[in-house]
């Protein structure tokens, strides 16, 4: 029996533009603390592998200090640790992955599929790596030598797009590849357990959640495989969360979201919404109320006017002037220049207005 701990994804240095300076510090060190955290669990659990399926590095380049932090994190790992680099971090002249690295990691350099035997644990680990930020199909044609012992491979690629620029995987290659678990990366939500041919095969998504289009639970696969065949736990880890929250406005935003809060927001980074009917938001005085509540905050109007701005433009004054001005040319985007309209308003009604 053999146990794995299966990540991906990590993006260390990742620049997180969207918050701010000292903040986006913060999350950089949490990158790297996630480290420790990743070997810890492994040798919590007594795992023999750990299974590191690209784009450790958000670039080709890594800053030093963060290079010898990884080094360090995994020369501690009681396991074999096994590397296969991605389209972010890619294997070329001068990749932190042409240094030295401690005697348990095995990066796999090459563009194509080479093994490294296991023999106390009857295995063969497989990996291949970019060499530049794209790739053709690196599994095509792909067959174990030895289907008598355990195969596992470790390889970043995209299994959901088949025109993908970045190293294609179809389940036809998979099933045809004799493996009996392939570690992927590059897809950064998780797939859970899937199966072509006897292969089992996975991505654990992204390790931390940079953005909102990476929200929720991130986290890791503990894996086993028997001879009864490979099983997978997810296991989230303790990075902050993005998530985004939809409020109905109404008269009063600030109950309205407060109302809708989960607790213990502190920790995390929340996009809010506000939707409905309602008169605009002071989303400046909404945002100063409230972001103490959270380590990242933004806010977003959505809401509808609750009044016929468009019947005002036949009256006098410099509103009037305003709407009469994009009334005439609201038939080519009636959405478009409603949301101007009711943003134009606001300003000069005494509302401040904040996008971002």
């Amino acid at each position: 029996m053999i146990k794995f701990l299966h990540a991906a994804d990590l993006h260390l240095d990742s620049p997180f533009a969207s918050l701010p300076p000292d903040k986006a510090a913060v999350r950089r060190r949490e990158q790297r603390q996630l480290l420790d955290e990743l070997v810890s669990l492994c040798d919590e659990e007594g795992c023999d592998l750990l299974l590191l399926a690209g784009d450790l590095f958000d670039a080709e380049a890594a800053r030093r200090d963060t290079w010898e932090s990884l080094t360090r994190s995994l020369r501690n790992c009681r396991a074999r640790v096994f590397i296969a680099p991605g389209n972010h971090d890619f294997c070329a002249p001068g990749s932190p992955y042409c240094a030295d690295w401690p005697d348990n990691v095995h990066i796999f350099r090459d563009p194509v599929p080479t093994p490294v035997a296991l023999d106390g644990l009857n295995a063969v680990v497989w990996g291949a790596a970019f060499s530049s930020s794209t790739s053709g199909p690196l599994l095509e044609g792909f067959r174990v030598d030895d289907p008598d012992q355990y195969n596992l491979m470790v390889l970043h690629g995209d299994a959901a797009t088949p025109s993908s620029p970045y190293n294609p995987i179809t389940a036809g290659q998979i099933a045809g590849s004799g493996l009996d678990y392939l570690a992927l990366g590059h897809i950064h939500a998780a797939s859970g357990a899937r199966t072509a041919g006897k292969t089992v095969y996975a991505w654990p998504g992204c390790a931390m959640g940079r953005g909102f289009d990476e929200l929720g639970e991130k986290g890791v696969y503990l894996g086993t495989l028997a001879d009864s065949g490979c099983t997978l736990t997810f296991r989230p880890l303790s990075g902050r969360r993005y998530e985004i929250l939809q409020v109905e406005a109404g008269d009063d935003p600030l109950s309205a979201i407060e109302a809708k809060l989960p607790p213990d927001t502190e920790h995390d980074i929340y996009r809010v919404i506000l939707t409905g009917p309602a008169e605009p938001p002071n989303l400046r005085a909404l945002e100063r109320e409230l972001s103490p509540r959270f380590f990242g905050l933004t806010l977003r109007d959505e809401t509808t006017p609750v009044r016929d701005l468009w019947a005002e433009a036949g009256e006098d004054g410099l509103k009037s002037l305003f709407l009469n001005l994009l009334s005439a040319r609201r038939e080519s985007d009636p959405a478009l220049y409603d949301l101007a309209a009711r943003l134009g308003v606001a300003a000069m009604e005494g509302w401040e207005v904040l996008d971002r």
